[in-house]
Formats: C-alpha cells, sequence, structure tokens
C-alpha cells in the first residue's frame, strides 16, 4: 500500500513531463546510490553473496550434460579466457532467430544445439548460475552492447517500451529511471536503472536475479501485466538498457537492496 501511494504520487508529479534521456556524461551506476555497507558487500568477494552462484556456476561450465555428454569448457575451454567480454556485448543478434537473444538464451541455445540437454528454466539457480560465472568473467569492462547495425530497430522497440505509459498508475520505466533518479520512493533511491550487475543479489530477494525478474517486477509494480520471461519484449528492453549504459562497466555479481 505504502509503494502504490508513493507511485501514485509520483505519477501526480511526473504529469504529462516526457523524457529527455540522460546525458552521457550524467550516466551512474546504481552503485553509487547505494549505502557504505552495500557498496562493501559487493566489493568484497568473501562477503559477496552473489559470488555461491558464480562458484556454482564454475562447477556446472566443467560438467558433461545431455546427450552429447559434452560440457561448456569442452567447446569453449578456460572460461576466464574464452568469455572475457562477452557479458559486456549481450543481448546480442542471433541469425538463426534473425532476432536478439539474451545471455541466458544463448546459454540454454548452447544446451539444447550442442549438448543436446533440456533448457534450463528462466530463475533457476543453475541458469542463474551458469549466467553469473559467465558475466563475472567480464567484471570491469566496458558495456558495447549497440555495435551490431542489425539490432538498431530491436533497440528502437526496446526504447520505446522504455518510455511507454502503461498500467493503471500510467507510469514508464522513464518515469522514474531518467525524469526522477537521484529522488526518493517509499525511502528508497531512484536509481538510473542501468543494468550494470546482472545477475545481481537482492538483499531483499535474499538470492541472486536476473534483468529479467526485475523488469517484471517494475511492471506488476505500475499495475501492468507483466511480460513473459523470454519474451521479445523483455530481450528488447534488456537490449535498450544495456544501449543506455554504453561504457559502465560490468559489476556481475552486483549486490542491491
Amino acid at each position: 500500500m505504502k509503494l502504490a501511494f508513493c507511485l501514485a504520487i509520483l505519477t501526480a508529479l511526473t504529469g504529462a513531463a516526457h523524457s529527455t534521456g540522460i546525458p552521457q556524461a550524467e550516466r551512474r551506476s546504481g552503485y553509487s546510490f547505494m549505502t557504505p555497507d552495500t557498496r562493501a558487500m559487493q566489493d568484497e568477494d568473501t562477503a559477496n553473496p552473489g559470488m555461491l552462484w558464480v562458484l556454482d556456476g564454475e562447477a556446472l561450465w566443467k560438467r558433461k550434460a545431455g546427450t552429447a555428454d559434452k560440457a561448456c569448457a569442452d567447446c569453449h575451454n578456460d572460461a576466464r579466457v574464452s568469455m572475457k567480454s562477452v557479458a559486456a556485448h549481450y543481448p546480442a543478434f542471433e541469425q538463426a532467430l534473425g532476432r536478439p537473444v539474451d545471455l541466458e538464451q544463448r546459454i540454454n541455445l548452447c544446451r539444447t544445439n550442442h549438448q543436446r540437454a533440456a533448457p534450463l528454466a528462466y530463475e533457476s539457480r543453475e541458469l542463474l548460475a551458469l549466467t553469473a560465472y559467465v558475466a563475472e568473467q567480464s567484471r570491469g569492462m566496458p558495456i558495447e552492447t549497440d555495435k551490431d547495425p542489425e539490432l538498431s530497430p530491436f533497440i528502437d522497440k526496446g526504447q520505446r517500451l522504455f518510455t511507454q505509459r502503461q498500467g493503471q498508475l500510467n507510469l514508464g520505466c522513464a518515469n522514474c529511471h531518467d525524469d526522477n533518479w537521484d529522488k526518493k520512493l517509499a525511502g528508497s533511491p531512484i536509481t538510473q536503472g542501468q543494468p550494470t550487475g546482472y545477475p545481481l543479489y537482492r538483499l531483499e530477494w535474499q538470492s541472486l536475479g536476473s534483468l529479467q525478474r526485475r523488469l517484471r517486477a517494475c511492471i506488476t509494480g505500475i499495475r501492468a501485466q507483466a511480460y513473459d520471461y523470454g519474451s521479445p519484449e523483455l530481450v528488447e528492453l534488456e537490449l535498450y538498457l544495456m544501449t543506455r549504459a554504453h561504457g559502465l562497466k560490468i559489476e556481475t555479481p552486483a549486490v542491491r537492496p
């Protein structure tokens, strides 16, 4: 009820305002909005709960699966070398599908096409662990998702979703994360919504979670119907957010409240 009330106030404040975006020089990771305690938890690997999933992912990387009896390492060898910078370029265009896929979908495509194994469920510990392990290899590297010209129409679709008002509260992502960042909502800072640390550990969830989980929670919060996991809409929104975060550094696994 408190959150709904605060969102209603935000709706009134934003009125008919249109997002103009955030200048490149002012773009900031959610890390910069966190308390010193939360930052310290993220910075120290032995205190960062997300590293438990990274360790699980390392074990899964080496484990054979499917009727092909192959492990990720059989094709890609040492992830510290082969997966370096990979997460900084996802979502990426998949020629066979004619559309972008996110990192979770790429992992599942590798499982079904090369390992001949069943795809892992969204938000399952296994998929989160493998995604976190792969993304952690890019930690500290700048996001560069927008290099492929084939992604351009999908970036545009994602931007439209980001600015589109929807739901009973008639809010779009941009009303919070472009127009009102660094203000407060229900006592918490409104960040810019930069996707630099996913999968990340949220203290509220007491678990690791994907960017799609966070997007679905926001959509539900404005009283709109959330898209299904893996839907083109969520991938396009992910793609736009990663493009919007161009140049910011990968932090996976980040820690947030």
